[in-house]
């Protein structure tokens, strides 16, 4: 399938913020509808992307499919819980992006193995399970071979047991967008352990993901890639929209054709956003503390409002270290966020200020790395 590599400049002459001149270019493009692909890899950059499309183009006079992959990265939906829903420190050491995205639904691990689709239309023509038919025709187009089924939830099923796509919508008052993923050829250990939380003791109402058993496409059919399953899909939207097959290249840093998508991008890759939007949430735990042979063990209980530690008891059941000591920890972490670095920073604050006293420093930080691990 060609591409358009002179990208949306040529297309969006004299772009600017104005909605309506955004309309206006993009009716410069002939049909009805338009396939874009992004140039970026970066979680954060294409869900901006997405933003953007949803804000300044109108559906009702162009519906707009989007192909788009990302480097690792694990997406949550807009109502759930980091902690609830992914090993953070392994993301951490990984190198593994998190981002919240605005639709609702569960959390998937995106890698470049992963092909995300996302359908724009008007209120009215959205269609989700339209949209998935047309993936499955798109694939059947170059495997016949290939059983793929829809479920009720609106999944894609490979052989009616594994998940090979999982899907989440954002509906504004006239306008929608649908997206889904694809796994052809992801990183399956990756993708099983970040998303396998180690945290214990959380109580939350966000919305919580239903695990499945998932399989790459490519352990189906050896032959298969992204771009492969990428063109198949143009195609198949180019074909029912009556279009000439052309997909558009998309940079979306370029702020000169997208005026304000950067700030879609940072307030996505903003703490506040992806951390600070969690529900409300609480945190019990009881663990053990060892130091020199010695150990005790620790209750500990916090409450957390959009990140921010709103209270926090912590009770040493002995005298293993002084309880004006656990005092203070529970007091300096008030009002601070649920993070390791924060606590980090707080712990080697008191140390400066506290008795010079080998064992208790050394008790403390102990205490402290595991008050992190739970963050």
């Amino acid at each position: 399938m060609p591409y358009l590599h002179v990208g949306l400049r040529a297309v969006w002459r004299g772009l600017s913020l104005a909605r309506c001149t955004t309309l206006a270019a993009l009716r410069d493009l002939r049909g009805g509808a338009l396939v874009m692909k992004s140039l970026s890899t970066d979680i954060y950059e294409n869900l901006g992307l997405e933003d953007w499309l949803h804000e300044y183009v109108e559906p009702r006079d162009r519906q707009v499919l989007l192909l788009w992959r990302n480097c690792p990265a694990v997406v949550i939906g807009r109502h759930q819980n980091p902690w609830q829903e992914c090993n953070l420190k392994l993301m951490r050491n990984k190198g593994v992006q998190l981002s919240r995205r605005r639709s609702g639904g569960g959390t998937v691990y995106h890698d470049l193995g992963n092909i995300n689709v996302t359908f724009f239309t008007s209120k009215k023509s959205y269609d989700r399970r339209g949209n998935l038919e047309l993936i499955i025709s798109a694939l059947k187009s170059i495997r016949p071979q290939l059983d793929i089924t829809t479920t009720d939830r609106l999944d894609l099923l490979l052989n009616r047991t594994f998940k090979i796509s999982g899907s989440a919508s954002k509906i504004g008052r006239t306008t929608t967008y649908h997206h889904c993923t694809l796994l052809c050829n992801s990183d399956s250990s990756l993708l099983s352990s970040v998303l396998c939380t180690p945290y214990q003791g959380l109580k939350s109402n966000a919305t919580p993901s239903t695990p499945a058993s998932v399989k790459n496409l490519w352990e189906e059919d050896p032959t298969l890639t992204c771009d492969i399953l990428m063109d198949a899909i143009a195609a198949e939207y180019s074909r029912r929209h009556d279009l000439q097959g052309q997909i558009l290249l998309v940079d979306p840093k370029d702020v000169s054709v997208l005026p304000g998508v950067d700030r879609f991008t940072q307030e996505l890759k903003s703490w506040d956003w992806i951390y600070g939007r969690t529900p409300k949430f609480s945190v019990s735990r009881t663990f053990s503390v060892d130091y020199n042979l010695t150990r005790a063990e620790v209750k500990l209980n916090m409450n957390i409002n959009r990140g921010t530690i709103e209270s926090c008891n912590i009770e040493v059941l002995s005298d293993w270290l002084p309880s004006e000591m656990c005092d203070q920890l529970a007091t300096d972490l008030i009002g601070s966020r649920f993070c390791p670095t924060e606590t980090m920073v707080l712990a080697n604050a008191y140390l400066r200020v506290c008795p010079q006293d080998r064992i208790l420093h050394n008790k403390w930080n102990v205490l402290c790395e595991q008050v992190m691990a739970i963050m």
